[in-house]
């Protein structure tokens, strides 16, 4: 867990900073909207996906909603475009175009 220094002479050693990398709670993506950061933007091509779920399974974001056992389009808030729900959709269903901004 992270330190806060309550002052600015405080010091903290190197064995008080989190680690990178690592989750220490879940779910914490929908907290922060990380759609900004994306430079690619997913299309859901409703027509081809055949509803496996592969990509709600894989997204790391929580960015693909789920209603009635079905998956919605991409909830582009928090979509950081990372790409993996396009390489993991066995059906083509989704591609990836540049985002305009």
């Amino acid at each position: 867990m992270i330190t806060k220094a309550k002052d600015i002479n405080e010091k903290i050693t190197w064995q008080e900073i989190t680690t990178g990398a690592e989750i220490y709670e879940p779910a914490t993506s929908l907290l922060v909207e990380t759609g900004d950061w994306r430079v690619m933007t997913p299309v859901f091509k409703e027509d081809d996906c055949k509803q496996c779920m592969l990509c709600v399974l894989y997204c790391p974001d929580s960015s693909i909603p789920v209603k009635n056992h079905k998956r919605r389009d991409f909830d582009l808030v928090h979509c950081k475009g990372c790409g993996i729900c396009a390489k993991v959709c066995p059906f083509n269903a989704i591609e990836f175009v540049k985002e305009d901004k």
